[in-house]
């Protein structure tokens, strides 16, 4: 008894010990890293990152994306790993659950544990650079997140905004869960034959199972159908312009890379290792790889795609002696239980809730459809998809890149691309599954027919591709593929209806109209081309509400100046036009307060209200006393109520009218502007304060050398008090983009700050 109380005394004493030097030896190893980076940081803060490994520039990217905001590097992660309700409360909660149905943390840290070895040092990589900098910067208050893990990025594996989980309805999941789950009457074998007898729903649940650690890699995940998370306000959007050598001054190819995302969604990076990595682009943060952007030698710029990827299949539960069953054919499959385990904050504590989750081999059941649980079956290979999205940074050529685009988990996009040899192209989306035709996916199918299953992916050859298009150019602005290269792209008879839709919006068609018959272009001429003041939606909308008040005798004279000023408009947005701000809150009113058919797309829609709505006038009449009623005048200019304004580093800013701002001439993509700029929420302000559309954005022209001009809104920096936090915002108004420099003596030129991790 003396020995064993020695013994624990003696390991109780020595516990600090070997932590303190376990902590040690992870601080020298970081520390080691440390030493095989630099980072030179240029005139406007962009890091450009150099490490004497792809693992040592991940390292130092990671490091340098904290230092530039920490705050959102950490709540992507929170967000993807299903912990947001520690942060919001039990609101967030269904948020939390969905990803969680989709990869427990044991699954993340085996699909980490089975990832190839280059991987797995990438990975590491991440979370030695995120908490090297926790350490360096002990003034630095993580709200959730203490220590990063080398299995988070399995959860944040692609890049885009909130990738295709999103698309999985929160709503659909909490009515699923929230009211307790409904499990079907039980029923039991009594000599060979099934019979019924009652079962209590709680007390008489089958037994949960553990998943096995390799599930992963034996479920056919793919992507689900239901809906996507879209707020009332701008709509999703980017545009992406190839442009042939045939066309261009210099001979060379180019590329506009113009991702509309929430501002600040994503930092400006440069990543350069001697394994021949030297990417430079936009990365979403808290990611190891540039998202949006080029290298040398090929440049790649992702817009959200219409491809169905998602699919819902309708299972049939069996409960017989207390174990779920699921019909497939006309065997019974075992439903996959297991218990799932939330915090959420509730006061100034934790509280937590279980759920029970279940998967068939379609997905996790994520909800009803006629009263049947539903599987929600989308791309799910966070390993091939991390890959996917390192290698293709580091591509020199088409044929590379294509070779790239066989992995086939570049989900939700489309992809344009340009390289030095001259080659543009247009791949729309990368992960299709191969479906029967005889069954509407674009509706919950029968789970229980193995006929509904897909059938594999169509390779990238069976996917809508254009190369080298005869008219010189190539565009997508998440409008149909079919105009991408009109005349020389693809033709809607030769593929299935579940490849794409076919839907123009405002914004595809303005980028038709731009493109079509010039030549000679530079990069300066192709940003002036991204900034075209046209915008079409009006000329569609407008002169139905002329025609309307000219249509009466008895006209309403309150609105004969300003249906004046809207019949003598051109139809370009301008800060000085007052023609704008009436066209933009009209279009706006119309949109949510007229009434028009289901089922139209938003191009559809607002070319019917120009030629049918009977509400016009008296919208039209609101419109001017809202105006006057907050601003004293309808006369306003649209630069003074279409505002810029970066009051802080929040993630979702407050704005105030009464505080400085500055004024934008853009406008929204509804109405067809490529430099896209609207509003998602305004704070009860009177005034419209920008929050997405034009974050990052860049012109590549890729010759002997490769240059590139790019701009941000705002600035580099998330922290107030930098020079960089919003040292960019005249120049993005005028549309003056700056020169990146590319290479590295470029680099030491405009370097303002050279160092290592640690240093500062």
């Amino acid at each position: 008894m003396i020995h064993k109380l020695s013994f624990l005394i003696s390991a109780t004493l020595l516990l600090p010990l070997l932590l303190t030097a376990q902590s040690t030896a992870e601080v020298a190893r970081w520390q080691a890293q440390a030493e095989n980076v630099e980072i030179f940081r240029d005139d406007f803060g962009i890091p450009h990152v150099y490490g004497k490994s792809d693992a040592d520039a991940v390292f130092g990217l990671l490091y340098a994306q904290c230092e530039d905001d920490f705050n959102r590097v950490e709540r992507n992660y929170i967000w993807a790993t299903g912990r947001l309700a520690e942060m919001e409360g039990e609101e967030a909660l269904y948020s939390d659950l969905r990803a969680k149905l989709f990869m427990t943390e044991e699954e993340a840290k085996a699909n980490y544990e089975e990832s190839p070895e280059w991987l797995k040092k990438l990975c590491d990589a991440f979370a030695d650079g995120v908490n090297y900098y926790l350490y360096t910067h002990p003034e630095v208050r993580p709200k959730l997140l203490t220590h990063f893990e080398p299995w988070m990025p399995m959860y944040f594996s692609e890049g885009s905004i909130g990738g295709d989980i999103e698309r999985i309805s929160t709503e659909k999941i909490r009515t699923f869960y929230e009211s307790g789950v409904k499990i079907p009457e039980a029923r039991v074998m009594q000599s060979g034959k099934i019979q019924s007898r009652e079962v209590h729903p709680t007390k008489n649940q089958p037994k949960k199972t553990r998943m096995n650690k390799t599930h992963p890699q034996k479920i056919k995940k793919g992507e689900g159908k239901t809906e996507e998370r879209i707020e009332e306000g701008e709509p999703q959007g980017s545009n992406g312009i190839a442009i042939s050598g045939e066309l261009t001054r210099s001979g060379d190819a180019m590329l506009l890379i113009n991702p509309h995302t929430s501002f600040y969604f994503r930092g400006e990076v440069h990543a350069v290792s001697e394994q021949g990595l030297n990417a430079y682009g936009a990365v979403t943060w808290g990611q190891f790889f540039v998202y949006q952007g080029f290298n040398e030698k090929t440049g790649w710029m992702h817009t959200s795609t219409y491809t169905d990827i998602i699919d819902e299949f309708k299972e049939t539960i069996v409960n017989i002696d207390g174990k779920l069953l699921y019909q497939y054919g006309e065997e019974l499959r075992p439903v996959e239980t297991y218990d799932i385990v939330l915090k959420y904050k509730d006061g100034d504590g934790l509280k937590e809730k279980s759920f029970p989750a279940y998967r068939t081999h379609h997905g996790p059941i994520t909800h009803l459809e006629d009263g049947q649980w539903t599987a929600s079956a989308m791309m799910w290979a966070p390993p091939k998809a991390l890959e996917q999205s390192f290698i293709r940074t580091k591509q020199d050529g088409y044929q590379g890149f294509r070779k790239m685009m066989d992995i086939r988990t570049n989900s939700s996009n489309n992809t344009v691309y340009a390289d030095a040899d001259g080659n543009i192209a247009y791949f729309h989306g990368n992960f299709i599954p191969r479906r029967d035709t005889r069954f509407d996916y674009t509706r919950p199918v029968d789970g229980s027919n193995p006929k509904t299953d897909w059938q594999g992916l169509h390779t990238v050859d069976e996917n809508i591709l254009i190369k080298n298009p005869g008219n010189g150019w190539i565009q997508n602005c998440n409008s149909t593929p079919y105009t991408a290269a009109p005349g020389f792209g693809p033709k809607r008879k030769d593929y299935p209806g579940y490849m794409s839709i076919d839907r123009e919006n405002f914004r595809g068609v303005h980028a038709i109209e731009l493109l079509t018959g010039r030549t000679g272009y530079t990069l300066d001429s192709l940003i002036q081309l991204a900034h075209d003041p046209y915008l079409p939606a009006f000329e569609a909308l407008i002169p139905g509400l002329i025609q309307n008040y000219y249509g009466f005798d008895n006209r309403n004279p309150k609105l004969l100046d300003p249906i004046e000023l809207l019949r003598e408009w051109d139809y370009r947005t301008g800060s000085a036009s007052v023609a704008m701000t009436l066209a933009h809150y009209y279009g706006t009113a119309m949109l949510r307060d007229a009434k028009y058919p289901e089922g139209l797309s938003a191009m559809e829609t607002i070319t019917w209200l120009g030629k049918n709505s009977d509400d016009g006038l008296r919208i039209f009449e609101e419109v001017v006393d809202q105006l006057t009623a907050d601003f004293g005048s309808w006369k306003m200019s649209w630069g003074e109520v279409n505002r810029y304004q970066r009051l802080n580093g929040d993630i979702r800013q407050a704005f105030d009218d009464d505080k400085p701002s500055r004024p934008i001439g853009f406008a929204s993509g509804r109405w067809g502007a490529l430099a896209a700029y609207g509003a998602r929420y305004d704070n009860n302000t009177k005034k419209i304060y920008g929050t997405r559309g034009n974050s990052f954005a860049a012109v590549v022209e890729f010759g002997e050398q490769v240059k590139a001009k790019s701009i941000l809104a705002g600035g580099q920096s998330g922290d107030p008090e930098s020079p960089h936090f919003d040292d960019q915002i005249e120049r993005y108004a005028k549309a003056d983009w700056k020169n990146v420099p590319y290479y590295r003596k470029d680099v030491l030129k405009r370097a303002e700050e050279r160092y290592r991790p640690g240093e500062r």
